[in-house]
């Protein structure tokens, strides 16, 4: 991520209120669910924004500085309604160097889920705009979403039921992971989203790898199948919006789904490019 595409020059310093594992310990993927706490007023965003955390330190390239940006998990209230408190979710990474071969911890990832309550953290941003949720209440939601993708889908969950109340347009999740134990916020560990299932305008659908042991992407099929003409019926209403988040195998999986429901690539192309050109179509990819 290169620093100069960001303005980094009001850092603030966050504290490390809560953070705990939201994958359980049998899953080989570590993801935590981490809060920090802003000075009161500091900080102003809106959901579908990310933060950005500011590691000083001799990174590559002789760089001072390592800037990692992060899906905000809460609404613009606050965590639980707390406005100085935000939460991010951040999965444990590594990387493979393409010279050597050799893997390497992700910097941001591993710093992050090695603090500790009451840890300091560098903050800056919030950044994006392009990803942020409509105001309207008549309007419909569709969120695809792999991974940490959850994220943002978390903080819009929270704005529309919530801090704003009833809802009367929509809202449909196809979420995914490699196992179920990986569902975020929809596990065994934390199950925020169902305390929306509740909810008349609401529908979650879960998506597992088939093949997990070999990486093989999450693949919509299955849900797609049993609901792919009301999906195609609501990415054709004038009040819908689209929105994907997540590794590039999510969009891709979604558009091959979706040339599948609209019997061809060219029908959903049409859709898509309507969606795009009157500002309901979002991405948000990692």
């Amino acid at each position: 991520m290169k620093l100069a595409q960001y303005d980094i020059t009001h850092p603030q310093t966050a504290r490390v209120v809560q953070t705990f594992r939201i994958t359980p310990e049998s899953s080989p993927v570590e993801v935590r669910h981490i809060t920090l706490q802003v000075p009161d007023g500091s900080l102003s965003y809106v959901e579908g924004q990310s933060i950005g955390v500011l590691i000083r330190g001799k990174h590559e390239f002789g760089n001072p500085y390592h800037l990692r940006l992060y899906s905000i998990a809460s609404a613009r209230e606050g965590e639980n309604g707390v406005g100085s408190d935000i939460s991010i979710c951040v999965r444990r990474c590594s990387y493979i160097d393409e010279v050597n071969g050799e893997e390497y911890p992700g910097v941001a990832s591993n710093y992050l889920c090695d603090r500790k309550v009451g840890d300091e953290i560098t903050l800056t941003g919030p950044y994006g705009s392009h990803f942020t949720m409509p105001p309207m209440r008549e309007t419909n939601l569709l969120m695809v979403g792999v991974g940490t993708g959850i994220a943002p889908f978390r903080a819009f969950a929270k704005r529309i039921f919530h801090e704003k109340g009833y809802w009367k347009g929509k809202v449909l999740l196809f979420y995914g992971a490699n196992h179920g134990l990986e569902l975020l916020y929809m596990n065994d560990m934390v199950n925020d989203f169902q305390l929306y299932y509740d909810e008349e305008t609401f529908q979650a659908f879960e998506a597992i790898s088939p093949r997990p042991h070999l990486d093989a992407p999450v693949t919509w099929e299955a849900h797609m199948n049993d609901h792919g003409e009301d999906v195609w019926d609501l990415v054709q209403e004038p009040n819908t919006y689209v929105y994907v988040a997540g590794l590039e195998s999510a969009l891709e999986s979604f558009n091959k789904t979706m040339i599948r429901v609209a019997d061809s690539e060219a029908a959903w192309n049409d859709v898509q490019e309507t969606l795009k050109q009157n500002g309901r179509w979002a991405e948000l990819i990692y």
